[in-house]
């Protein structure tokens, strides 16, 4: 272990992608680079990980001054809940490079300047540099969209570009409220995030700042209603942009809520907690029966990967450690079901050449291990008891119904909608009689199989033996609403229930 690990996994592949788009290099080279360097980055995770002690504060802490006039830093760290966001985005990431050689050098230079931005966003304990990486995001997956995408990939960068930009104003203005009320408070400027938590922000103002995050995070989720973007990008983007808004972006949106919100706004929060866990519960829904009508089944994925994300934000709200314990390991586990699901779409699309279910049926003969390892990302998806999926969804709704009964039951029997279009597509696409688009379907090559092996082994040791990684979250959520608890517990605006729940958390 050495000193800066966490700037060097951000920089790293930020320096590389950029020396990627301006070097004269060929297509094949910046596959190599691009592989080389998230491999580096991987490695240099599991460091991260073999060093990190579950105290329930930050690790690796990195601070400069950046802006001393105005409190702003360099300022890195990780805790429980960031650990494993930071895991997922380093473990995927390789993958891509592995499974698709047959994009341009700016594609695989774009994919890298992503991954040090997500990185860099995962690990900020600065509003301000989690703001300059947030923004950083995008960039990328707007080029990688609107150079590299399907036939409508031009409405579908610009409506992507839109939400995401009007959002990203929206925090931008919240942040500037955090940090005028710390300084009304303390006399000091400070955009700490860790400061920020100081604060007992409530009344008209606070709300509309509240409102201002929440509406920039749900973009980026995506929770209903704002979630009218995402089946146009996810399906005309490139296989591995789609892999990275649904498997990573999507989480970071969450994660900020986490890390951004929660703390700053307990009150505010309390008050609307059950507004925006509904707000999940009807994303669950009618995302689930949007994607049982869908004949493409990338569009599918689509919807199914914002159906499941409206669990993790009612998790999110429910506002207790089972609950929030539970969302960060349902991050993980959307993260490998659903990403790999749609690698494994875009497997599907190049050996086929079509995206059309019923165009589709009896690969399951063809190419036994790749119809093996998709019905175990598929059921980890469901929740399928086992799986990663399952550790996540049951303690989220254990922490919904101790929440709220009818937010917990509602979520609960809203699953169910999950497993009717995965059990129907899998039907049709792997066991029903071969179609002429997938008489001549090839199984994973070795390459490829070994490339997805160190996932599905995760999907099934998450599900089988959680405690090494439960163990490491823990500690984080229990200290974050113990800090939290007292002072939501004065509120007078919150819920004697509510209040009660909050408090005795920190028990």
């Amino acid at each position: 272990m050495f000193a800066h690990l966490l700037s060097v996994m951000i920089f790293l592949p930020i320096v590389a992608g950029l020396v990627l788009l301006l070097a004269p290099l060929g297509r094949t080279t910046a596959r190599v680079v691009g592989f080389c360097v998230s491999l580096a980055v991987l490695v240099l995770s599991f460091d991260v990980y073999a060093g990190f002690t579950a105290t329930g504060k930050l690790e690796f802490v990195e601070y400069i001054p950046w802006i001393p006039s105005l409190g702003i830093a360099y300022h890195l760290g990780i805790d429980g809940i960031s650990l494993f966001i930071l895991m997922a985005s380093a473990v995927l990431l390789p993958l891509v490079y592995v499974l698709f050689g047959t994009r341009e050098k700016g594609y695989y230079a774009n994919l890298l300047l992503v991954e040090g931005a997500m990185l860099g966003a995962i690990c900020a304990a600065d509003m301000v540099l989690f703001y300059v990486f947030w923004e950083v995001m995008l960039l990328p997956v707007f080029f990688m969209l609107g150079l590299y995408g399907g036939p409508n990939r031009l409405p579908a960068t610009l409506k992507i570009t839109l939400y995401t930009i009007a959002g990203s104003l929206l925090m931008l203005a919240s942040l500037a409220y955090l940090a005028v009320q710390y300084h009304t408070l303390t006399g000091e400027w400070s955009f700490s995030i860790e400061k920020m938590g100081l604060l007992n922000l409530s009344g008209q103002a606070a709300a509309v700042a509240l409102f201002g995050f929440m509406i920039a995070f749900a973009i980026k989720i995506p929770l209903f209603p704002f979630h009218t973007w995402l089946p146009d990008a996810y399906t005309e983007a490139p296989t591995a942009t789609t892999f990275v808004l649904s498997a990573i972006m999507a989480k970071i949106g969450v994660y900020g809520v986490i890390r951004l919100v929660m703390p700053s706004f307990e009150m505010e929060l309390a008050r609307y907690a059950v507004f925006f866990a509904y707000a999940g519960v009807i994303g669950m829904m009618y995302c689930g029966f949007a994607a049982i009508g869908q004949k493409d089944y990338k569009r599918m994925l689509a919807f199914s990967s914002a159906s499941h994300m409206g669990i993790i934000a009612v998790g999110v709200f429910s506002m207790n450690v089972q609950a929030l314990t539970g969302t960060i390991y349902q991050i993980v586990a959307h993260a490998t079901s659903t990403g790999v699901l749609f690698l494994f779409a875009g497997i599907l699309e190049e050996r086929t050449n079509t995206r059309t279910i019923n165009d589709l049926g009896g690969i399951a003969a063809k190419a036994p291990l790749f119809a093996l390892f998709f019905a175990i990302a598929m059921l980890a998806s469901v929740g399928l008891p086992g799986t990663s999926g399952f550790i996540g969804e049951f303690l989220i709704i254990l922490g919904a119904l101790k929440f709220n009964v009818w937010v917990g039951v509602l979520t609960g029997t809203s699953l169910i909608i999950g497993v009717c279009y995965m059990l129907w597509m899998f039907q049709r696409v792997f066991f029903e009689k071969s179609k002429a688009a997938s008489v001549q379907f090839k199984d994973l090559s070795p390459v490829e199989g070994l490339a997805f092996v160190p996932v599905i082994l995760l999907i099934l040791i998450m599900g089988i033996y959680p405690h090494p990684f439960l163990r490491k979250i823990e500690p984080s959520t229990a200290q974050f609403f113990a800090a939290s608890s007292q002072i939501v517990a004065q509120s007078s605006v919150v819920s004697p229930t509510l209040s009660a729940e909050l408090s005795t958390e920190k028990n």
